[in-house]
This record gives structure tokens, C-alpha cells and sequence, in this order.
């Protein structure tokens, strides 16, 4: 029985990933496809579905202010038409999207702020936060830092990042094909297109070939690479054409394009994560708060009597009963020394014991596997 693709009106919370070549052009900014674009994503934030948006072009429309030539540039001239090109791209995307009454949000991320795991809580913790208040954040890589050693190095595998890091179920990749081949189309008439993928299977990750857009750097090895991350994070990736006027609507209404099954829902590949570490401390609590993670609450300080070991803020702990018993594997939100510190307080005494406004939760449910 052949697999069922999943509907993008379907989506809860949606990551689209931008990509140069749709973006810029050789006169500059397509100003009406982004409008265009800024539509769909208003009809999908009117849906209830929340909406992230992993631009590329920065670089593309900085390079055409200064005047600098198409292909690569050294390290810092390409950081400086980044520094141009992000505050126009950003302004652009406001600007769309301000008519719709939508609120926008600049997040620029490199590789090392998702491979420290506290830098990483930061980031999820203030995606989560924007979305929650209705912001469609702008997220790009932070091209006027990163060097090639903190560098993802391009947006489909940023994407992918974003997309596992704020629990998106789905991940849409507008590029300039129309998603993935046997072989390349345009030099082998027999390829076939491959309208959805159960499996990243090694002869599926042969099928990856390079960049050929003189404005963008991935290519579909980078797509696939992006799919591995997406896929086993719970969230289902397709790669679409995105030229097309309202390319969401196109995808949504039939256009051709390929989709990588997700694993698991994003939730259910976080815990199994989450539990599979190895913890660096423990927590142990009362019996109502045993009884409150049981029903789905995040774990409060008040609840916490002692504190285990010496750890980090993010790093995993065991969330122990009375009795000694394992009750869960979370994500602490605290280092070791300011968990004993708040342990058995209210909440609202965090800001007077750390003289600074922390978190409610010592570690909270999303970050918590039972």
C-alpha cells in the first residue's frame, strides 16, 4: 500500500525555508513574491497553524548594495554584505507582513547555538515564547559572525535545526526543483520524481547532487541531509518548487513536490531523546509533585526537597520519588547550585533567593520524559 504524503493545511506548526535564488534576483529584492508569499503565511497563521520562516538572502542582497561579484566571496567581504543585506531582508519581511496585522521577529542563530546545550535551551526557549504570542520569527543564520567553524553553512540544514528545535511537524523547503529525483533532470531524461519518501535509505542519499543555482549553496545533498535531522526529529520535510505566486497555496492545492516521512510525532521523538540520556544529577521530589508530573505538570521548586549532584543548566537530570524510584529524565533549567538554592520555594520567591527573574519551572514538561 503506498504511503499516504502529509496535507501542509494539515500542519500545526510549520517551518518554511527560504531560499536566495527565490528571493533575489538579478534586479534585486522580488518584492511581489514575497508579498505574495507573506499572504500564504498570514492564511496559515488564520488556520491556528504557527508559522517560522528560515530565510536565506542577506548575503545576495548585500553583495548587489556594495557591489560585489556573484560567486564566492572571502570571509570578510561575505560578512559584510550579510551586515547590509540583513537589516534590508528583515525590514522586508516586516513590512509584508505588518498589513496582515502580524508581528515580526529577527533570530539570527550559528551552528554553536544549537550544538551548547545551553545556548540551545535559550534559543528553543524564545522561539517557543514568540510563537506563543503570535510572532512569525525571521530566522537566518548569523552571517556576520560565523566562520567556517560555526557554520551550518547553509539554510536547508539551518532549517531542519529550527524546525526539530521548536517541535514544527512540518518542514517545507522552497527551492528552485520541484523536490527529489532518481537522477538529476536536467541531464538524465529517464529520472523519475519521487513524490514521497518513507525511508532515507542509502540509495535514496546517493540520489543527493550539487548546488546549481549561482545565488544558493545547497544543493539536494544538503536537502538531505536536512531531511535525516527533520524526519528523525518527528517532523515530515518536503522539498517544493517555490517560484510560483503563493507557493504555500500551491503545495497545498496539489503542485508537485516530494515529502519525507516523519518517524514520530516531534513530542514523541523529544522524549525518547530526552530519556535516553544519561543523567548528570538528581532531583528528588514529594509525593505531590510525583502525583503532578504524573498528570502532566512541569516540575516547580517547591516540590524539589533534595538536589544530586553537580550539573549544568540543560544538562539531563533523574527525577526521583520519595522512595527513590525514577519518576522521569528531564532538562534542568538551573545548575546544580541554584536548583538547592530555590529547592522548596514558591516560583514567585526565584527572583529574591537568585536576585534574578528565572524561570517558573526547575524543569518543565516539554523537556521531561516519564
Amino acid at each position: 500500500m503506498a504511503a499516504v504524503s502529509p496535507t501542509l493545511t494539515g500542519a500545526r506548526r510549520l517551518v518554511v525555508k527560504v531560499g536566495s535564488a527565490l528571493l533575489v534576483d538579478e534586479n534585486g529584492l522580488r518584492g511581489d513574491w514575497l508579498r505574495a508569499l507573506c499572504d500564504d503565511v498570514a492564511d496559515w497563521r488564520g488556520r491556528g497553524c504557527d508559522v517560522v520562516l528560515v530565510s536565506s538572502g542577506s548575503i545576495a542582497l548585500g553583495r548587489r548594495v556594495l557591489g560585489l561579484p556573484l560567486g564566492a566571496l572571502p570571509l570578510e567581504q561575505a560578512q559584510a554584505a550579510a551586515a547590509v543585506g540583513q537589516i534590508r531582508l528583515a525590514r522586508a519581511y516586516e513590512e509584508a507582513l505588518a498589513p496582515h496585522g502580524v508581528t515580526t521577529a529577527q533570530v539570527l542563530l550559528t551552528l554553536e547555538d544549537s550544538a551548547d546545550r545551553r545556548r540551545y535551551l535559550n534559543s528553543r526557549a524564545t522561539m517557543q515564547t514568540l510563537l506563543s504570542l503570535g510572532v512569525v520569527p525571521i530566522v537566518n543564520e548569523n552571517d556576520t559572525v560565523a566562520t567556517d567553524e560555526i557554520r551550518f553553512g547553509d539554510n536547508d540544514r539551518l532549517a531542519a535545526q529550527i524546525a526539530v528545535t521548536c517541535g514544527a511537524d512540518q518542514l517545507l523547503l522552497l527551492s528552485d526543483v520541484d523536490g527529489l529525483y532518481t537522477a538529476n533532470p536536467k541531464t538524465d531524461p529517464t529520472a523519475r520524481h519521487l513524490p514521497v519518501i518513507e525511508a532515507l535509505t542509502p540509495e535514496i542519499e546517493a540520489m543527493g547532487g550539487d548546488p546549481v543555482s549561482g545565488l544558493s549553496k545547497g544543493g539536494m545533498k544538503t536537502k538531505l541531509m536536512a531531511a535525516r535531522t527533520a524526519i528523525a526529529g518527528g517532523c515530515a520535510m518536503a522539498i517544493a518548487e517555490g517560484s510560483v505566486m503563493r507557493p504555500l497555496s500551491a503545495v497545498a492545492n496539489g503542485a508537485r513536490c516530494s515529502w519525507f516521512l516523519a518517524e514520530s510525532d516531534p513530542q514523541l521523538a523529544r522524549k525518547r531523546w530526552i530519556a535516553a540520556m544519561k543523567p548528570k544529577g538528581a532531583l528528588v521530589v514529594d509525593e505531590g509533585a510525583v502525583r503532578a508530573l504524573q498528570g502532566g505538570k512541569s516540575l516547580l521548586p517547591a516540590g524539589v526537597r533534595t538536589v544530586v549532584g553537580d550539573f549544568g543548566r540543560g544538562d539531563p537530570v533523574a527525577i526521583t520519588g520519595p522512595s527513590g524510584e525514577t519518576v522521569a529524565t528531564g532538562l534542568a533549567r538551573y545548575t546544580a547550585d541554584e536548583a538547592r538554592r530555590i529547592a522548596g520555594n514558591r516560583s514567585d520567591q526565584i527572583e529574591a533567593i537568585l536576585g534574578y527573574a528565572g524561570r517558573a519551572a526547575l524543569v518543565h514538561r516539554d523537556d521531561m520524559a516519564l
